[in-house]
């Protein structure tokens, strides 16, 4: 009886130690597992992002070095520029002058009114236009640097009187004149633009020159001017690299 419940134990025993060895080679001959049993991601050489790396730091070097290089010529520009900004005595009007902003705004009180001119920045058309004789004016003004000139003379009342012109080398073209009531939004403006100012009797637009000479919009004034937005164009250059700059350093 002993002996038959050995022989039991042991039968027993055998069993479950085939039964694990089922188990482990059922698992190990799992296809899936077989042909990858540990699955990895894309293999990247740390070499090639080293490289990457490097590109774009290089890269960037080379771009702050030119705008370095750019910002100190165009500041030796600027210091020489420097020397001759002041107006002449003769020039009457308040000069404001924003960095940042492409106009400059002149003011000046004149008998009662307000003057005010808006200058914007000169037009080179020189480079642009010496192939293309054929489409010049008459005066030939098509190849010469102008300012645009907006100039707004305004009685107590808060009536008003505005010229678009134009202001070339020792001459000033008006293109066009409005009348604008005190609270006249822009429907209203252009409404009054009136008739087109070269249709105008030539008497009547001499008068209209010789309104603004004498309240300080002339040729004399406007040279200087252009002179000035020539400069100015050059330090809102050298403030544009500048934020460039700023930007790529940090």
């Amino acid at each position: 009886m002993t002996f038959a419940w050995c022989v039991r134990r042991l039968a027993s025993a055998c069993a479950g130690r085939v039964g694990r060895v089922r188990s482990i080679s059922a698992v190990v001959n799992r296809p899936s597992l077989a042909r990858n049993p540990f699955p990895q991601r894309p293999f990247v050489p740390s070499g090639f992002l080293y490289s990457t790396a490097i590109d774009r730091m290089s890269s960037e070097q080379t771009l702050l070095r030119l705008i370095n290089s750019e910002i100190n010529s165009a500041r030796d520009i600027d210091d020489r520029d420097l020397d001759e900004e002041s107006a002449p005595g003769s020039f009457p009007f308040k000069i404001e002058d924003n960095p940042g902003k492409q106009t400059v705004t002149l003011t000046r009180d004149y008998k009662g009114e307000h003057v005010k001119v808006v200058v914007s920045m000169p037009s080179l058309d020189a480079d642009d236009n010496e192939d293309d004789d054929e489409d010049d004016d008459d005066d030939g003004r098509s190849n010469e640097s102008s300012i645009p000139l907006d100039v707004t003379v305004t009685k107590k009342s808060g009536l008003s009187l505005e010229f678009s012109c134009v202001a070339f080398p020792d001459e000033i073209a008006i293109d066009a004149l409005s009348v604008n009531h005190p609270g006249d939004y822009l429907e209203d403006k252009l409404a009054n633009e009136g008739p087109d100012f070269e249709d105008l009797d030539e008497n009547l637009k001499k008068a209209f020159y010789k309104y603004l000479e004498i309240r300080g919009v002339k040729a004399s004034t406007t040279n200087f001017l252009h002179e000035y937005m020539v400069r100015k164009s050059k330090r809102e250059y050298l403030l544009w690299l500048k934020n460039v700059q700023k930007f790529m350093e940090e």
